[in-house]
């Protein structure tokens, strides 16, 4: 009779997740014991950059991918990390070692109390088998349940599980296929198109769940379709429009007043992809302004259950899209140029402005680059100098916490080797990933991490600001040398000093990771 371990392993294989991001301790050696050679081990040197890789790769493929932690001790530093998944709905199927099963009660060294209560409310569903045999079939429903929640899952299995015999009914598991499709039925399709129809001036605002569901380009020709003006959903994620087409209007500010006045003169605002907001500032007003409808459209059924606001469809966004288009009579003329880019301010003394430093990647590097970006000071300055046409080409992290982008470049670049992937981090934000510097030297990805050190928290010092308070402590971070740290990783590393030598650094085209630290002056978000 094959052992939990083997059915499991055959399960995973068979749903193609044989890519495996951990950092193991003693109660995940069982587990992994025989690993079949088709898997692949991604080790990390710290939860947080285990969870921020394994979430870049999981939104790079739009698939599934394990996470391997470590009892309660690892599982709790990934935590910080796996909000940005949650926000951003990544599949992670996180797979705990526990203790053995009769050391359990007794609370014996390294055994998780109440262990699917450890990471709830974040994941979608966690759960620990109640004997052996149901290990196969609750990995399986983790694995789908991550899938259909578009949401990570948690399961938590005891180590002595591992070899124990399966039981006559575990096979049944590795046949199981789930998939899902929900379209809108013919009375709310005709509804959705007569509302759309009857607006006289419509607004379009899309999530960054359009880019990772791969409707990227079918939001363009919908947008076209429309000949009305498109908005990012604030806090955004992924970037689901070309930035600089020119019906294109920005990401939405991340507070209720100024969301309602960007609506003002809308009678209709189509909702395709995001939640209905995700706020940040406390700005209050009106949701919306006197005279304007909202329509939401996302198979989140969480999102649409908690929004405050409006009217909402739980369906799939690509067939609502497609519905609309079909619908709707072509563009009239042919889309306007793009906008053009402004020139970037000069440097400040020795300090570049973080507009030259997106000048030279928008112009160094090629157009199909996929940015991984965390460097939430100089956001605004992103903005103003990228020009983002294709797919994929933008990650920030969902939830806002630090840590996802180093480690999350890594995941991106491995997960998409035909693809130049470049990692943007800000000096406060790289230290909480730091460790994957280590795994990308070991698999030699190609991932460009360009550090913006300007010494100190600067959206920190920005919110300071916003709030009344701009004495807080903690605010610098002096007297660190990326360089250094990431040759004691294996990363090869520069300084760049000037526009020029950035330039001439990125035009290099490396096979393996490198670092190159520029620094920068202190610049606010908007």
């Amino acid at each position: 009779m094959p052992s939990v371990r083997h059915v499991s392993h055959a399960f995973l294989q068979r749903q193609g997740l044989t890519t495996v991001f951990g950092n193991p301790g003693s109660n995940e050696l069982p587990f992994l014991a025989e690993l079949p050679d088709s898997f692949r081990y991604v080790l990390g040197l710290h939860e947080g950059a285990v969870v921020g890789m394994a979430d870049g790769y999981a939104q790079a493929t739009g698939r599934p991918v394990l996470v391997n932690l470590h009892a309660a001790s690892g599982s709790g530093n990934a935590m910080g990390t796996l909000t940005n998944a949650v926000a951003s709905r990544t599949p992670l199927v996180i797979v705990a070692g526990q203790q053995v099963r009769s050391a359990i009660g007794p609370e014996s060294h390294l055994s998780i109390v109440d262990a699917p209560a450890l990471m709830k409310p974040l994941v979608g569903w966690a759960a620990e088998p109640a004997c052996a045999q149901d290990v196969p079939r609750a990995l399986a429903q983790a694995v789908f349940e991550a899938r259909l929640q578009r949401r990570p899952t948690f399961l938590s299995v005891p180590y002595d599980d591992w070899a124990a015999d399966a039981g006559d009914n575990s096979a049944a598991v590795l046949d199981r296929q789930v998939r899902r499709c929900s379209a809108p039925g013919p009375d709310q399709a005709d509804a959705l198109v007569e509302q759309v129809r009857a607006a006289r001036r419509p607004a379009l605002v899309l999530g960054g769940d359009i880019d990772s569901a791969g409707l990227f380009d079918d939001a363009v020709r919908l947008a076209e379709r429309l000949e009305c003006p498109v908005w990012a959903a604030p806090s955004l994620f992924r970037l689901p429009f070309p930035n600089r087409h020119p019906q294109f209007r920005g990401v939405l500010p991340a507070g209720i007043a100024p969301v309602a006045k960007a609506f003002e003169g809308h009678d209709l605002v189509l909702v395709l992809g995001a939640p209905v907001f995700r706020y940040h500032e406390y700005l209050p007003g009106r949701y919306l302004p006197e005279g304007t409808r909202l329509l939401q459209v996302t198979d989140d059924a969480s999102a649409v259950a908690r929004a405050p606001m409006g009217e909402a469809l739980v369906a799939d966004p690509a067939a609502v899209i497609e519905l609309l288009v079909e619908a709707l009579d072509a563009p009239a003329a042919p889309t306007a140029a793009y906008r053009p880019v402004p020139e970037p301010p000069g440097a400040r003394g020795p300090l570049l402005h973080p507009e030259q430093v997106f000048a030279a990647l928008r112009d160094e590097l090629p157009e199909d680059t996929s940015y991984v970006v965390e460097s939430t000071s100089t956001n605004a300055a992103w903005w103003r100098q990228m020009d983002l046409r294709r797919p994929g080409s933008y990650y920030f992290p969902a939830a806002g916490g630090l840590g996802f982008g180093l480690p999350g470049a890594v995941g991106v670049a491995l997960a998409r080797p035909d693809r130049p992937v470049v990692g943007v981090i800000g000096d406060g934000s790289a230290n909480y990933g730091i460790t994957a510097l280590w795994t990308a030297a070991q698999h030699r990805v190609p991932v460009t991490i360009v550090l913006l050190r300007n010494g100190t928290y600067g959206a920190l010092r920005w919110f300071g600001d916003l709030l009344g308070v701009p004495d807080a402590p903690g605010m610098d971070i002096p007297g660190m040398d990326f360089t250094r740290i990431a040759e004691g990783y294996g990363v090869s590393a520069r300084h760049a000093g000037d526009v020029e030598e950035l330039r001439a650094v990125l035009a290099e085209r490396p096979d393996g990771p490198r670092l190159v630290q520029v620094d920068t002056a202190l610049t606010t978000p908007s």
